[in-house]
């Protein structure tokens, strides 16, 4: 009878601690790009059981060049994705309702790095150079910079030659641009890692010529958020990011380790992933999570001033971004 009533305990154990496995909300994340500090907080957020403290049992889906998380979203593959606000807006304006329910990054980390021995000294010698330049959504930033600088991007003595850039450094290195799209995180390290050294750059940061857009913000389909249990679903995974976010700001060095640990490509080194920590953190501090409406609209200016045959949006976007989220999640 002892034998039969610990095995029947141990029966119930088993299927309590299957139950509760099964309790936790099932909810999918899709990145912008493949795994990399830049998404730090969502990794830290897993490996440190925040995401499991709220309930949730979160998959990360890693992006790459030929996965737009827009279309992801759009099909069903995810619950939530990170990407950039002009790539959000614009699909917003081609029938894709994203709306933005909070945004981890703060400032953007987007800048041209050129070579001093080019003669650039600031903006006003940009004229008649060329300028290697990210497309797929990423080039908006820059041509709104040129409309302010009243600068053609056609080429020209009196513009500036556009070099459609790939996601490589390799432009600047081989001296076929004078300029190169680079991000602080990432590409700006590589340039240095390829034995151009700082004192041979000058930079000009997006976030210093006024012309910034937000980036890496966290966003849903806009039915969803009719629903209060999605709501409450997407309040406890943000609670849970920005702790992420926190953590890896507070422990650069394992939080670096942790992004590793996720990149089955082997392609990342530790050295870079600490380099991109440690600037990343940088764009991630000063904010709850909570969108800042003049960031917002500071965005949305910066895309309409662009204009062009192709602007990324022709008017001023309705029901973009909620705080409603955020709000639920205890974030101001």
């Amino acid at each position: 009878m002892k034998k039969l009533m610990i095995g029947a305990l141990a029966v119930a154990a088993g299927l309590m601690t299957s139950v509760s496995a099964h309790a936790a909300d099932a909810l999918t994340l899709q990145l912008k790009w493949v795994p990399q500090a830049q998404f730090a907080g969502y990794y830290v957020a897993k490996e440190k059981g925040f995401y499991e403290a709220e309930g949730l049992d979160v998959t990360i889906k890693p992006g790459g060049p030929d996965i737009a998380p827009e279309q992801v979203i759009a099909g069903g593959g995810a619950d939530i994705i990170t990407t950039w606000m002009p790539a959000a807006l614009a699909s917003r304006e081609k029938g894709v309702p994203l709306v933005n329910i909070a945004q981890p990054y703060k400032k953007s980390g987007m800048m041209l790095t050129c070579r001093k021995d080019t003669g650039i000294k600031s903006p006003d010698d940009f004229k008649g150079k060329t300028l290697g330049v990210w497309f797929f959504g990423n080039e908006y930033p820059f041509l709104a910079w040129m409309a302010k600088l009243g600068l053609s991007t056609d080429g020209g003595p009196n513009g500036v030659t556009v070099l459609k850039q790939g996601f490589n450094v390799d432009p600047l290195i081989q001296k076929q641009a004078d300029c190169i799209s680079t991000m602080t995180y990432n590409e700006f390290g590589q340039v240095l890692d390829a034995g151009i050294p700082e004192s041979e750059l000058i930079v000009f940061k997006y976030e210093d010529q006024g012309v910034a857009t937000l980036e890496d913000g966290l966003y849903v389909m806009e039915d969803k958020l009719k629903d209060p249990a999605f709501v409450e679903k997407m309040a406890k995974f943000v609670r849970a990011s920005m702790k992420g976010w926190a953590y890896a700001r507070d422990n650069t060095d394992e939080a670096a380790k942790i992004v590793l640990e996720n990149d089955d490509t082997g392609a990342q080194t530790e050295s870079h992933q600490k380099f991109m920590m440690g600037e990343v953190n940088k764009l991630t501090e000063g904010t709850t999570g909570a969108l800042n409406e003049a960031d917002y609209k500071r965005t949305v200016a910066t895309l309409l001033a662009a204009g062009g045959e192709s602007p990324v949006i022709t008017k001023e976007p309705t029901g973009a971004w909620t705080h409603a989220v955020t709000d639920a999640a205890g974030l101001k």
